[in-house]
C-alpha cells in the first residue's frame, strides 16, 4: 500500500520527529493515504516558511510487518479515539507504548469541537456525533524506530 509524508524536504530516511509540538498521536513520522492531504501539508508549509517548493514523499507500507508491531487502530471517530488524541494534545507527560497508530486525522477543521469539549461546552457524544459528519482523512504515525522498517521510500514528488 502507497502511503505519503508531506514536507519541504525529500524524506527518503523517515525518522522519529520529537518536539515540543503536541500533535494526534504525538511523537513520530506522520503519513497519509491520502496523497492529496499530504500535498495540501507540503503547501502549507511552504506558505508558513515562504519556500519555494516541498515535496510529497511516497512510500511502500509493508502490512505483513504489521504484525510484528503494537498496533492501535481507529477506523473512525470514538470516544476511545477522541480521549486518545486529547491526552496526546493536552497532557504534557502523555506517552503510549505503540508502534503504529492509525485513524482519522483530527485537523483544524474539526479542532474547534475538541475546544469546545475541553472547556465542557459540550460532551464527548456531541463531540463524536459532530465530527461524524465530517469528512476527515487518515494518518498513520510511525511512533518507533521499529514501525519505520514497515515502510520503504519510492519517490518525493516536487511542488512548486
Amino acid at each position: 500500500m502507497k502511503i505519503y509524508h508531506g514536507s519541504l524536504e525529500i524524506v527518503e530516511y523517515p525518522l522519529i520527529i520529537k518536539g515540543n509540538r503536541r500533535l494526534d498521536y504525538g511523537e513520530g513520522f506522520y503519513t497519509t493515504t491520502s496523497e492529496k492531504q499530504s500535498k495540501d501539508w507540503a503547501k502549507r508549509r511552504m506558505l508558513e516558511k515562504h519556500a519555494t517548493c516541498g515535496y510529497v514523499n511516497v512510500y511502500e507500507f509493508d502490512n505483513p510487518k504489521l504484525s510484528e508491531l503494537k498496533s492501535l487502530f481507529f477506523s473512525e471517530p470514538s470516544k476511545e479515539w477522541a480521549e486518545f488524541v486529547m491526552a496526546n494534545r493536552t497532557q504534557k507527560d502523555f506517552n503510549h507504548d505503540y508502534d503504529i497508530v492509525y485513524g482519522p486525522v483530527a485537523n483544524d477543521k474539526v479542532y474547534l469541537q475538541f475546544s469546545l469539549y475541553e472547556s465542557g461546552a459540550i460532551g464527548i457524544d456531541t463531540l463524536i456525533s459532530e465530527l461524524k459528519t465530517y469528512k476527515l482523512v487518515d494518518q498513520y504515525l510511525f511512533h518507533t524506530e521499529k514501525a519505520l522498517t514497515a515502510i520503504h521510500f519510492i519517490e518525493a514528488i516536487k511542488i512548486e
